[in-house]
């Protein structure tokens, strides 16, 4: 895009401030010290890497998971300098990596556009870490240095001679720091690897985990529109071409690749300088402005809308939309170091004149595939105008009052939300036992009939007339569509309680389909959860002295059958090997819990409603996209995908395991 620097060297590295407060705060450097902040740190030594592949320096990036739980990250880029600093007196290439806010994205020359915004990511990673070892590879020598917790403890030196040209970093992570866990999850890292070769057209990113010897590489050189292309992976497009645009603006640059499917979500992937922004910011505004108006232009003109109609909104036309938004500026305006949401204003503008344009050439130079997306948009728009009279009727009027609950749900006494709980129950008679044996202050119970509708195929006025779907909505509080809110939500936790089998899993995954596609910020905040009831009860003695052993699944059943015979052989009991398992383990009897249902109320209460006994699972969408694409194959329509993901895990049951 912008012409390349001619040089780059140490007059281009400008310092700010000192390195002190990273390990006294690291939350406020990289988020957070659990999963996510350790994987940040990843993505801040690699960001320096695609700068220089967005400035066309470098073609291959590659990132090594260690065996010895460290990262490395080589890139064949320019290689960071490794001459004297004129502001700190050390070598450019240990400022970068200890000083906070040095690097070459402050002035000019260094990078015309970075992803690596405040200059921080090096120098907290170092800091974040028990060692670094940097090596830059330039002018035929290869320069050396370590450091310790951001101390330098091997000082620069040149150790030998390479044709190489390059920057590689080597990290790991401090326990002291990442307490929770030091574990690099090598799908996180391709996932990364993946969206940034998408991002970045023509370079390829590998990944390398030594620990299990898997490897990938990625490379697109459709860039942005093989993202779409990959994001509408099983889904009805309404046409096989994808509309493209890139153009310069001044000192920036707009990237947008558009597909419509027939589905009845939308799919939007904005990023600023490579970074996902998913919480929007100017540059999705200024898209939606000019999508909607161009849209709408185009279906006035072409008389697709009639004259006393009202124009599609953007919910109308958002439907199956899937786009990819990529910008990239010098000076981008991210909203803190995790850089969720975009500020700049003028980015705003960009957007909607390159989309206004060059989608209004798009519609009228494909005159079919207009129709189809005006068409889809307006009946849309007929299913919300018929949804909005249902949905008025199931919008709950107040939080706790009891106003418009439905009858079959028990609810809690508590007016406390954060201790209260909803159970989903499948089946009558375990709605019984759970109503039964409850704690009825914070434990509400909401039984279900059957299924529930399939939500991935059926618009919101469809939803509305399955009375099962229109109960959940009453019961929790949010409302739906243009008028959910959570902070109607009325539990802190929904719990999914099913039948640890093959129907209990389709009703589960039913009901995550429908939280998925509309109610997803009740998933993000950590609300929804699975129960896990037991499969297996040991049982020792009868009648008052009648002892129970609950087991969860194949493995713990067999581990305590084991220990208990193990015991008993070395306490010198002989042990009849042609008993049943259970009795040589000392029990009298084992029993199956096919259904919850088997289950009186003291046994549900004891193993699965009791916060002190039992196993919770909690829902959470680490990659909403990956999500998407596994309830598209599981619930959509369809079913060549279905049949291929049930023949490709099929080779992993174990045929003894299933009931016949």
């Amino acid at each position: 895009m912008a012409e390349k620097a001619n040089s780059y060297d140490s007059s281009q590295i400008q310092v700010l401030e000192g390195l002190e407060p990273v390990r006294k705060r690291p939350g406020m450097y990289i988020g957070s010290t659990g999963y996510d902040g350790l994987h940040h740190l990843i993505k801040e030594i690699a960001d320096n890497s695609i700068d220089e592949a967005i400035a066309g320096y470098a073609t291959k990036i590659k990132i090594t998971i260690l065996a010895d739980g460290g990262v490395r990250v080589d890139d064949n880029g320019r290689g960071i300098p490794v001459d004297l600093h004129p502001k700190t007196h050390l070598s450019t290439l240990e400022t970068v990596l200890t000083v906070l806010h040095a690097g070459g994205k402050f002035g000019d020359g260094g990078y015309k556009v970075s992803s690596g915004l405040h200059g921080v990511g090096s120098s907290v990673v170092n800091a974040l870490s028990t060692r670094m070892v940097a090596e830059v590879y330039r002018d035929g020598k290869i320069n050396h240095i370590e450091f310790d917790t951001g101390k330098t403890v091997k000082p620069l030196e040149v150790t030998g001679k390479t044709d190489r040209q390059g920057t590689s970093i080597t990290f790991y992570p401090d326990p002291t720091i990442f307490k929770e866990t030091t574990t690099f999850d090598y799908g996180w890292v391709a996932s990364y690897a993946r969206h940034q070769a998408y991002l970045t057209k023509g370079i390829l990113i590998s990944v390398v985990d030594e620990r299990t010897g898997e490897k990938e590489s990625f490379y697109f050189e459709g860039g942005i529109k093989s993202y779409v292309k990959r994001l509408n992976n099983g889904k009805e497009v309404l046409a096989d071409d994808i509309f493209y645009v890139e153009k310069q603006i001044e000192d920036s640059e707009v990237e947008i690749a558009v597909q419509y499917n027939d589905t009845f979500s939308e799919t939007m992937k904005p990023f600023a300088n490579n970074v996902l922004t998913p919480d929007g910011g100017m540059h999705v505004v200024g898209f939606r402005t000019a999508l909607n108006r161009t849209i709408n232009d185009y279906a006035r003109k072409n008389g697709l809308l009639k004259e006393k109609e009202e124009n599609l909104t953007g919910d109308d036309i958002k439907e199956g939309l899937t786009a990819v938004i990529l910008v990239k500026l010098p000076d981008p305006q991210f909203e803190g170091q995790t850089k969720n949401k975009l500020g700049n204003p003028e980015v705003r503008g960009y957007v909607d004149k390159v989309m206004s344009e060059y989608f209004g050439y798009y519609l009228e130079e494909n005159p079919q595939i207009a129709k189809k997306i005006v068409s889809k948009a307006t009946l849309a728009a007929r299913a919300r105008k018929a949804a909005r009279a249902a949905r008025d009727n199931v919008i709950r009027k107040g939080a706790f009052e009891g106003l418009n609950l439905p009858s079959k749900l028990a609810d809690c006494s508590s007016r406390d939300r954060s201790e209260c709980e909803l159970f989903i129950v499948e089946g009558n008679s375990a709605a019984g036992s759970a109503k039964e044996g409850r704690d009825p202050k914070i434990q509400a119970i909401l039984p279900l009939r059957g299924k529930v509708l399939n939500t991935e195929r059926a618009r919101l006025d469809k939803m509305l007339a399955n009375q099962e779907l229109v109960s959940l909505i009453k019961g929790l509080g949010v409302g739906i569509g243009e008028q959910f809110d959570i902070a109607g939500l009325r539990y802190d936790k929904i719990v999914f309680m099913t039948d640890a089998d093959v129907d209990g899993s389709h009703i589960s995954t039913l009901l995550l389909t429908f939280f998925f596609r509309y109610m997803p910020e009740v998933i993000k905040a950590g609300h929804v959860y699975l129960a896990k009831p037991p499969l297996f009860g040991l049982i020792k003695g009868t009648g008052n002295t009648r002892k129970i052993d609950y087991l969860y699944d194949e493995d713990a059943l067999e581990k305590a059958l084991t220990e208990k015979i193990e015991e008993k052989k070395k306490a010198g009991t002989k042990i009849d090997e042609g008993q049943e398992r259970f009795k040589q383990a000392g029990y009298t009897a084992q029993q199956r819990f096919k259904g919850l249902g088997e289950m009186d109320a003291k046994q549900l209460w004891e193993t699965t409603m009791n916060p002190e006994n039992r196993v919770l699972i909690q829902v959470n969408i680490e990659d909403a996209e990956k999500a998407d694409a596994i309830f598209t194959k599981l619930m959509g329509d369809q079913v060549d995908l279905r049949k291929n993901f049930i023949q490709a895990g099929a080779a992993k049951v174990n045929l003894d395991d299933l009931d016949f």
